[in-house]
């Protein structure tokens, strides 16, 4: 049973290696595969119900080389995305695989068509998101491990956003659930406008923090060690290096890639801590965060569910967050929440319940006056304080 523990976190590079099939596969296969990846995450969270068990791991290190294993499985998985529309067999990958396997690899590229390179586009993405970001997320918090943060740097630069790593440990973190974090929803927001807003505002937030970081170390903004700009320059490698493999439309392919990535991110910052309100001269409570307790999702994203306790507790390891069964529940498991929230209609129809609950069940005094206000500006009902007495 102890040896389930380390193996279940497995599932997150089974998934990976799926979606690496998939892509070489190439054909109408892609498309299905894409349709697979959303019902074993969305179908397992909802049969298999919720984990809330806390295990203690004597070997923490496999997990810590399970997240750095990400790297190399998202290397592959994006290079067998840009190889499918190259024109020729760059570093003679697909006869390789083919004397490798007996697949015909090169035949399966040459019948895809351009619906099924969307589908490509989408897995991959998709990809990026779940396999680059999320380890990513959890080793940029680990500020005193070289080995991590070069690992999760990487990462991210496959969504061209390493900022992340600057802007979400030293900012989003201290201004959750208040006006002053880009990454919280206000009430009433659409989340396509969230996507471009809070990437506008998250690397203007990062190249601050930046800043006042090497001003501090008697350097300029625009000296060497600019870590916004040394991470973007990371990004121009990796488009560079598809350009290299296919040429321009290689290049581009990619480019899309990793923006449906980054916007999955931002679409996640959205379900995370939408409506929330908080005084930023207050601590971070379990309450401040969308919270899910999911099996699925919790296994194949490293507990990236447990949020409300990873904003009480930036600095707990992954395996070691509590599942706070209490806090403020999202509407079901990670997928599930971001294809809900990708139709607004929908996603406001079952939010703007939860939000109007979080207001009477977990808000303190001073948060309903700040509730009240958010609820005006989105046009919410304001049935919270609209009860309360005078």
């Amino acid at each position: 049973m102890k040896l389930l523990h380390y193996l279940k976190y497995f599932l997150f590079h089974a998934m990976g290696l799926l979606a690496l099939m998939t892509i070489l596969t190439g054909g109408h296969q892609i498309a299905i595969g894409l349709v697979a990846i959303l019902v074993i995450y969305m179908l397992g969270d909802a049969v298999f119900g919720d984990d809330t068990s806390t295990p203690a791991f004597k070997y923490p290190g496999i997990l810590t080389v399970q997240l750095w294993f990400a790297l190399p499985l998202l290397a592959m998985i994006v290079f067998a995305a840009v190889w499918s529309v190259c024109a020729g067999d760059p570093l003679g990958f697909g006869a390789w695989v083919t004397q490798l396997t007996g697949y015909d690899l090169l035949a399966a590229r040459d019948a895809t068509t351009f619906g099924d390179h969307v589908a490509t586009v989408l897995v991959t993405g998709l990809m990026i998101g779940m396999v680059g970001t999320i380890p990513a997320h959890e080793l940029t918090h680990r500020t005193w491990d070289p080995i991590s943060m070069f690992v999760g740097r990487w990462l991210l630069a496959f969504s061209f956003d390493t900022i992340f790593a600057i802007e979400h440990v030293y900012g989003h973190h201290r201004y959750v659930s208040t006006i002053d974090d880009p990454a919280t929803a206000p009430r009433g927001r659409n989340v396509y406008f969230h996507i471009v807003a809070s990437t506008i505002k998250g690397n203007i937030s990062a190249w601050e923090i930046e800043k006042k970081r090497l001003k501090r170390a008697g350097k300029g903004a625009f000296s060497v060690g600019n870590e916004v700009i040394r991470g973007h320059l990371m990004s121009v490698i990796l488009v560079a290096a598809a350009w290299a493999l296919g040429g321009w439309q290689a290049a581009g392919f990619f480019v899309l890639c990793a923006l449906w990535g980054k916007s999955l991110l931002e679409i996640v910052n959205y379900m995370e801590h939408y409506g929330m309100v908080r005084n930023p001269l207050t601590p971070v409570q379990p309450r401040h965060s969308w919270n899910t307790n999911k099996r699925v999702s919790s296994w194949m994203m490293f507990n990236l569910t447990r949020h409300s306790h990873h904003h009480a507790q930036g600095e707990v390891p992954f395996q070691d967050l509590k599942p706070f069964p209490d806090a403020p529940m999202m509407i079901n498991g990670y997928l599930t929440t971001i294809v809900v929230a990708l139709i607004p209609p929908l996603w406001h129809k079952l939010m703007t319940p939860k939000v109007l609950a979080w207001d009477r069940d977990y808000a303190t005094a001073e948060e309903r006056i700040l509730a009240a206000k958010a609820n005006s500006i989105s046009g919410i009902p304001d049935l919270v304080n609209a009860k309360m007495p005078a």
